[in-house]
């Protein structure tokens, strides 16, 4: 047995060595192989583009704002992931802002990849693929690219020439048009495109940020050349209510504007119908987060006309309520052209059909029945966020569109030609770029539970079946965080918060049956700061529970749901709390950003600082995350970019991952068979070594259960199964919750 005394000297030691052990790279030999599969949700985030390859059938290609770009598997009705191989180095790369085939070569797939134009996050790039996604190469481009910023429901930015594959342009979003003729090897900046593509005309505003939307689409004519020659005429579009669009005879090299087109709205779609008429969509703002106002005009460059071809009446100075956005031609006929609203919420947006370019229009959605039987929680959703419409190139009765959680798709357009119905499905298998917040997995119940960006949460009791949403009332834009009692794991408390508000709502929510049914708190704090989410912990025996609410100066205590509620004392500033996992009376709190931890003895009345060995290794670490042990009473782990340590409410340090070189995040799962420790699952690094290790002996060894091929970028949160050894859980940044099991016998 061993002793407190001998685990301090076996920790002293460790310490001696912390930094040297933990910069050896362990051999192949220590990996252990796993299967991989996303926690079954059925979409529920923003798909902001879609793209046929012209010269193939059913060759459909998707990007998303945060989770990566798919290809459409026919065979299996269901989206492939293209970007699972990405790093967490590589994690911006998740935004894709545009995506571009070569009309003339089905295996060439372009993206333009970067999730944010903010200075940390770095520069963006173009991944160039020669087998449809399942490889690809890297160009480095010298400048942001905003795959989740505004505008990115415009495009596409990225644009192949027609009759000479080796060329592209790119529209960029804070540096101007780009050009490439090696098939986007390198890239070299269009000098003479107008100064207004980079002005302060393009900003939107989202939050408290001004972001740069720049030039928003580049379109070829395949008329003004012959295959094998560069297309000498091409047009681009700038995200301004100024004069917007542009023309280049010379094959990019000059640009004008086009004479007589509309000011005072913004580009969004630009396409090119086969009698060489181009049709535009136009917003007030770039969307997607607002637009109020739009149009959708036609443009013939036979005779310079341009057409005002809205489908709904427009009042001369003043918005009407809706804007333009997404555009769709017919392959086989030049006449047939659909658009949608944008940003028309109530009570949904609206897709239209034209068969004589634009002259008249169909409501379609008024003709349509939409089957929404799976997944689950479909009901409660309309269509928004119309972004994209595609029409298949080599079927006119096959459609789909993208709204803000998911792809709609039909196989009998052209009934609404003849009075009929057209119906919809929801085609979302395969795409899951759904967004966690925090993830648990009780000792009973559901394997695991859940709260989320956007969908509130889940209650999982089969992995792979999408279940329905939490029960509503309550209803939460976003749950915040979500922890389990861990002497009563039934009893379950939800934190989350709404972006439109009308009336009294409470913020919390607590449940007594696993998760199957939610009731509200009884109230909120009186003149509570912050607005609401935020983090809760209760206790383990479920006699109490701690909330510290976002953006809160306090924390507050309640011992009946919130009938009552007390300030909690010792705790100021953002911190996360958590309860200690055997102790009722014991919690701890991080304030991450003053790298101080805290703990309380009197069931979260009174905190005060944790000094010792335990803060300074707080003091002076960075990314701090702390969890209690789930197997002894006062004691907690803490991980930060410097390691990961565990130790005791005194401030006593008892064991470290001497391996580990960076933690980005951890948690607990079942012990292997023989063992009694808990199994360590980590996120972060060995060496310089990146990826996800697991650990049967408390941290003293480590082995990596990812592949290169299942990376999945970020893993913000971890946790391990209690009741099936060597399954984990993990949250990416926008490739939904993946869970993974140890493959074949020998996994230990």
């Amino acid at each position: 047995m061993i002793t407190p005394a001998d685990k301090a000297s076996r920790w002293m030691l460790a310490c001696l060595l912390f930094f040297v052990a933990g910069m050896h790279t362990h051999a192949s030999d220590t990996a252990i192989a796993y299967r991989f599969a996303n926690v079954r949700i059925g979409g529920g985030g923003f798909v902001s583009g879609l793209l046929y390859q012209p010269g193939e059938n059913d060759l459909l290609y998707a990007r998303t704002d945060v989770g990566g770009a798919y290809r459409w598997d026919p065979s299996r009705a269901q989206w492939t992931p293209l970007l699972d191989w990405l790093p967490a180095s590589d994690n911006n790369l998740y935004g894709v802002d545009s995506v571009a085939v070569d009309p003339n070569d089905a295996n060439r797939l372009y993206l333009l990849t970067g999730t944010y134009t903010i200075p940390s996050a770095g520069n963006g790039a173009v991944l160039i693929s020669t087998d449809r996604g399942a490889h690809f190469t890297r160009s480095n481009l010298s400048f942001p690219v905003g795959g989740n910023e505004q505008g990115r429901n415009n495009g596409e930015r990225l644009a192949v020439d027609p009759n000479d594959g080796r060329v592209l342009f790119l529209g960029s979003r804070t540096a101007g048009l780009w050009h490439s003729v090696d098939h986007g090897a390198h890239w070299t900046k269009v000098r003479d495109f107008p100064a207004i593509a980079t002005s302060a005309a393009t900003l939107a505003i989202h939050g408290l940020r001004m972001q740069s939307v720049g030039i928003v689409f580049v379109v070829f004519d395949p008329a003004c050349a012959s295959p094998g020659h560069a297309s000498s005429t091409l047009y681009a579009g700038v995200s301004t209510q100024d004069t917007s669009v542009y023309r280049s005879v010379d094959g990019g090299e000059h640009w004008t504007a086009v004479a007589g087109q509309p000011t005072g709205l913004r580009p969004n779609h630009m396409l090119r119908a086969s009698d060489g008429a181009y049709y535009l969509t136009y917003g007030d703002q770039a969307g997607p987060d607002n637009m109020h106002d739009g149009a959708v005009w036609k443009y013939t460059p036979n005779n310079g006309q341009w057409e005002d071809v809205t489908p709904l009446p427009r009042t001369a100075g003043q918005p009407s309520g809706y804007g333009w956005n997404a555009i769709a031609l017919d392959a086989s006929n030049p006449q047939v052209v659909m658009t949608a609203t944008f940003a028309h919420y109530t009570p949904k947006d609206l897709l239209f059909r034209s068969t004589d370019g634009g002259q008249h229009w169909h409501e379609v959605f008024a003709h349509s029945q939409f089957n929404t039987d799976h997944p689950a929680w479909l009901k409660e959703h309309t269509p928004h966020w119309i972004a994209s419409v595609v029409i298949d190139p080599h079927d006119a009765d096959r459609a789909w569109f993208v709204t803000g959680y998911g792809v709609w798709a039909t196989h009998d357009l052209r009934q609404i030609d003849h009075g009929g119905t057209v119906h919809w499905q929801f085609l979302d298998d395969g795409l899951e770029e759904i967004v966690a917040k925090a993830i648990i997995s009780p000792r009973i119940g559901a394997h695991l539970i859940s709260a989320m960006y956007d969908m509130d949460g889940y209650r999982h009791d089969d992995l792979d079946v999408a279940p329905p949403q939490f029960n509503a009332p309550p209803r939460y834009t976003d749950a915040d965080d979500v922890d389990d009692a861990a002497i009563k794991p039934n009893v379950i408390v939800r934190s989350g918060w709404l972006r439109k508000q009308s009336g009294p709502a409470i913020r919390a929510a607590y449940s007594t049956d696993g998760g199957s049914r939610w009731q509200t708190f009884a109230s909120e704090p009186i003149n509570m700061e912050g607005g609401g989410g935020g983090s809760i912990a209760i206790a383990a025996d479920a006699s109490r529970v701690l909330w510290f609410p976002r953006d809160a100066k306090h924390g507050y205590l309640t011992t009946d749901f919130g009938r009552h509620w007390q300030m909690i004392d010792g705790l100021a500033g953002h911190v996360r709390v958590v309860a200690d996992r055997v102790d009722p009376l014991r919690f701890y709190a991080v304030d991450a950003q003053q790298k101080t931890i805290f703990a309380s003895h009197d069931g979260g009345a009174h905190f005060q600082p944790i000094h010792g060995a335990m803060g300074q290794f707080a003091s002076k670490a960075s990314h701090l995350r702390l969890q209690a042990a789930p197997d002894a009473a006062g004691q907690f782990y803490l991980s930060s970019h410097d390691g990961l340590v565990r130790g005791s409410n005194d401030g006593a340090l008892s064991a470290t991952a001497g391996e580990l070189t960076s933690v980005d995040a951890f948690g607990f799962g079942m012990p292997a068979p023989h063992h009694s420790q808990v199994t360590l699952y980590v996120a972060g690094k060995r060496g310089d070594e990146q990826g996800i290790f697991r650990s049967i002996d408390d941290g003293q060894h480590w082995q990596r259960i990812d592949n290169d091929a299942h990376r999945y970028g970020q893993i913000s949160m971890i946790t391990g199964d209690p009741r099936v050894f060597g399954r984990v859980y993990f949250g990416t940044s926008g490739r939904g919750i993946i869970y993974g099991d140890p493959i074949g016998a020998g996994h230990l």
